[in-house]
């Protein structure tokens, strides 16, 4: 699933481009309507690899959930701001891995949880949940992931591609700093987001008015999310370098997206 976290959840607005349908777009998915894609296209227009940056990003979801279910044997993921259902969903990759693991994808867009709830009628491991990274304490006090998962054990939480949707005026430090202190110790983060550079300036002005704005931020910015966690090898690094694999993207060079896994001591 796409990394997303829109705005109000109890409104679905079609004329209004919605961030988890613009990335499933510029994953080359079908799930948008016309405004998702003239949005899409704008973003295109100014950052030319937007559509790499989208597919890096996807990628460096894939390697890190296979590392947690192989070999850091974590068997418990919360995906927040899961966005929509893509190929190899966060659930498909750790069970390859680890088939007894579990996942709970949240989202506060509703049209994103009718479509992870059909993906996931038949998986008795995997829940979806209409919450808001916002408001963590709602997402872990949620009666179907306590019911799924045993927070007193290991859990790998997953932020990718979601905090740079999320203003510094709803405080995102202190809504990711509340999931690591109930984090079991052997826990992982995950995260992901865009850097604050100057190409893509113009690219953040399309999202002033889809349901949730683009928040760009340095890396040193990014790196505060991850507090006193010690940092997984090879540390808080563009996507691309988190333990390339054959599937890597081929690129002249870097996207500006950075990535990497604290762990809980």
């Amino acid at each position: 699933m796409g990394g997303s976290q829109s705005g109000k959840s109890d409104l679905v607005d079609l004329n209004r481009p919605n961030v988890a349908r613009v990335y499933d777009y510029l994953l080359g998915g079908e799930d948008s309507f016309a405004a998702d894609r003239v949005c899409a296209r704008r973003v295109i227009s100014a950052v030319p690899l937007a559509r790499e940056i989208a597919r890096a990003n996807r990628t460096f979801l894939r390697r890190v959930v296979r590392f947690l279910a192989g070999e850091a044997g974590i068997g418990q993921f919360i995906d927040i701001g899961a966005g929509l259902p893509t190929q190899d969903n966060v659930h498909q990759v750790a069970q390859r891995a680890n088939p007894a693991s579990r996942v709970v994808y949240v989202d506060n867009d509703p049209v994103v949880l009718v479509h992870a709830r059909a993906l996931l009628a038949r998986d008795a491991q995997t829940r979806a949940i209409l919450r808001d990274v916002r408001r963590p304490g709602e997402i872990l006090a949620d009666r179907d992931l306590v019911h799924l998962l045993d927070l007193s054990r290991p859990v790998a939480v997953l932020l990718v591609a979601v905090l740079h949707f999320i203003p510094n005026e709803h405080d995102a430090y202190a809504a990711v700093r509340t999931l690591i202190d109930a984090m079991a110790p052997g826990s992982y983060l995950v995260i992901s987001h865009v850097e604050r550079c100057p190409e893509l300036e113009a690219a953040a002005r399309h999202y002033e008015h889809a349901n949730a704005p683009a928040v760009l931020r340095s890396v040193d910015e990014i790196a505060r999310f991850f507090g006193d966690l010690d940092m997984v090898t090879p540390g808080l690094v563009n996507v691309q370098h988190w333990r390339p694999d054959n599937q890597m993207l081929s690129l002249d060079g870097d996207v500006p997206c950075y990535g990497g896994i604290g762990v809980k001591r």
